[in-house]
């Protein structure tokens, strides 16, 4: 899979708040660009944890359920698109469904 904003994944490691999410980040960016997801049955075989919100956007759980990660995930055209990043505190204050591609102050 390609990954669409990659930058924001290291740029988000590298905020104090943020770091001790760094590894599990970096791991999980390693095995999308390795994945090859055709639908969202794929994509659970591999994250039993991620949620399937709609078609195509998906939440992950970083670290344990310390953070939360949603992305949109075009899975014809094998794009991943990083959408947000937060803890889970922060995820519990947003709407996910209305979020959009772009900068989501990180």
């Amino acid at each position: 899979m390609r990954v669409i904003k990659e930058r924001t994944v290291y740029v988000i490691c590298q905020t104090e708040k943020y770091k001790s999410a760094s590894e599990s980040l970096a791991a999980w960016l390693d095995e999308v660009r390795a994945a090859d997801w055709s639908g969202p049955a794929d994509l659970k075989s591999k994250y039993r944890n991620a949620s399937i919100i709609g078609g195509k956007r998906v939440v992950f759980n970083i670290r344990g359920n310390d953070f939360r990660l949603v992305v949109d995930i075009e899975y014809r055209i094998r794009i991943v698109f990083i959408i947000w990043f937060g803890s889970h505190q922060e995820y519990e204050k947003v709407n996910i469904k209305s979020l959009s591609y772009g900068n989501q102050g990180y």
